[in-house]
């Protein structure tokens, strides 16, 4: 990927079985993909950023499509996303706001016809901090039975002059997942939220 100095990249997924209800007959997966870059802004300030996101586009659509191949390999599958990065410490937190687009639109080309805005979460850290990635429903915000979040961070990333940048996807609502609002049969699919 031209422009993007990457050191370190992670895929991690999980399968609930149950949180102390019965056993999910189909578990649900969710998947972490990261990917640990050099911050070409770290240190100073620089008025012109945006040009960035470009860059970053071929890393969203290769993170998105990794994770859907941890997931089973079939885009349909996926039901609930979730953005986030973790900046370094000689950044600023604009540097993770550069993620909002590519992550975003990376995950939304790879799987279709999503509808929903992607969640996303942001900070400034050093090596070993995390950030819980919100995760809602594809289609439909207001899924409330998708409405979760992924921990996800690294020990040895961010470095002062790194971005931790992260994608998540799952493959279904919460475990156990009883507490009424919308249900993702009942989503119309027309503006994102409902």
């Amino acid at each position: 990927m031209t422009g993007i100095e990457l050191r370190k990249r992670v895929l991690t997924v999980e399968e609930i079985f149950h949180e102390g209800g019965p056993v999910a007959a189909e578990p649900p997966k969710r998947a972490a993909a990261l990917s640990v870059i050099r911050n070409p802004f770290a240190g100073r300030y620089h008025e012109d950023i945006a040009f960035f996101m470009e860059v970053l586009n071929p890393l969203g659509i290769d993170m998105a499509e990794r994770l859907v191949a941890a997931l089973g390999g079939d885009p349909k599958a996926i039901q609930g996303y979730g953005k986030g990065a973790i900046v370094g410490q000689a950044g600023e937190l604009e540097h993770g706001a550069l993620w909002h687009v590519p992550g975003g639109y990376a995950m939304r080309a790879v799987l279709g016809d999503a509808k929903a805005i992607v969640p996303s979460t942001k900070k400034v850290g050093g090596p070993g901090t995390r950030l819980d990635i919100p995760v809602t429903h594809i289609n439909a915000s207001y899924v409330r039975s998708h409405f979760d979040a992924m921990e996800v961070g690294l020990a040895d990333g961010p470095r002062a002059d790194e971005l931790v940048l992260a994608l998540v996807m799952t493959t279904g609502a919460r475990v156990h997942a009883r507490v009424g609002g919308l249900k993702a049969a009942d989503i119309k699919g027309e503006d994102g939220l409902r």
